[in-house]
């Protein structure tokens, strides 16, 4: 029988809201998650902010999936970078899969906190992935994620991964 303290249950979710013309939000979630998998070894009781290698290599995976689709790239926006970072650390804290945060923030509460003026946004969030390979087939295999990777009209992003739990958010934006 497998010690469910050294398992972590992969998990995903998406939400994206965009404004339309009347600047009232519309909002669309999903979540997905996956079967409990075992990781390679068992977290630490503390929580680290990950490398900058593994976050760049995210933020090129995400690009290169964009420019199949025909769109541009995303380019790194340091707010919602702030955003995401803080959100990933803030689910490891408390050890939730979320996109209200631990004191009812929504994403948008989050972009506005750290001074982001957005038009447009999207966030997915997920947990157990290991590297921003296995997050990144996560996310393009589950049809809301993949829709924000590939929505074209998102010019920003911000990653973040916490790695006690290996919690990661993409913050997506496109700027007022």
């Amino acid at each position: 029988m497998r010690n469910q303290q050294s398992t972590f249950r992969r998990a995903l979710a998406v939400v994206a809201v965009t404004v339309a013309a009347t600047g009232m939000p519309a909002v669309a979630m999903a979540a997905t998650p996956t079967a409990s998998t075992p990781t390679a070894s068992t977290p630490t009781a503390s929580t680290t902010a990950a490398s900058a290698d593994e976050l760049t290599t995210l933020v090129t995976l995400v690009n290169e999936e964009r420019a199949k689709a025909g769109c541009a790239a995303v380019t790194v926006n340091e707010k919602l970078t702030k955003a995401a970072q803080d959100h990933s650390q803030d689910m490891a804290d408390h050890g939730t899969l979320s996109h209200t945060g631990s004191d009812g923030s929504s994403f948008t509460d989050r972009y506005e906190r750290v001074g982001y003026s957005w038009s447009t946004g999207g966030e997915n969030i997920a947990a157990g992935y290991t590297t921003p390979e296995s997050v990144m087939a996560g996310w393009m295999a589950s049809s809301g994620h993949k829709a924000n990777i590939l929505n074209c009209a998102f010019e920003e992003i911000g990653v973040g991964l916490a790695q006690s739990g290996n919690y990661w958010t993409q913050d997506f934006g496109t700027a007022r």
